[in-house]
């Protein structure tokens, strides 16, 4: 009898560490689940769903020090671009991981998407791009996104010219 009792003992322990465990293996999962849905809604160009992604607090910082855009102004942006300038946008040999930061002033749940990114224009130009975005996910939505790109690239591959101002 006494060691049925451990046994069962020992199966609720497992049972509770195991929950423990795969509770934030869950939660990691629900985010980057999140984060694939938006990537994919931005490829499909379907702005009713990256709407439904982001917080309404949403700030989108980069690619270049110094810029950012709200949800509201996002939004816009995209719509314009997508009607103007954008064919296609494609991600390609993207990568997702999530990380968690302790403490600081960028302590949450984030999620790391790397990825080569081919963009077609609507003059039939093209660029490919190796992209970093690392999205911050509260409460089932994206609060924050940090994209890092070489603009300067993108701009050399749609052959604008670099010259030295005298």
């Amino acid at each position: 009898m006494k060691s049925i009792k451990t046994l069962v003992l020992l199966a609720g322990l497992g049972l509770s560490l195991f929950s423990c465990g795969s509770s934030s293996d869950q939660k990691n999962a629900e985010n980057v689940k999140l984060v694939e849905a938006y990537v994919k809604s931005v490829e499909a160009m379907d702005f009713d769903a990256m709407d439904s992604y982001l917080d309404e607090n949403y700030l989108g910082v980069g690619p270049s020090y110094g810029d950012s855009i709200n949800k509201e102004g996002a939004m816009i942006n995209w719509k314009l671009n997508v009607e103007t300038l954008y064919e296609k946008i494609e991600y390609t040999k993207s990568r997702f991981a999530p990380v968690v930061i302790p403490d600081g002033s960028s302590k949450g749940e984030w999620v790391a998407n790397w990825s080569e990114m081919n963009i077609t224009f609507k003059d039939g130009k093209s660029v490919t791009l190796w992209a970093n975005t690392n999205y911050k996910i509260a409460n089932g939505k994206i609060i924050e996104s940090l994209t890092l790109y070489n603009e300067a690239d993108a701009l050399r591959q749609m052959d604008y010219v670099f010259l030295p101002i005298d």
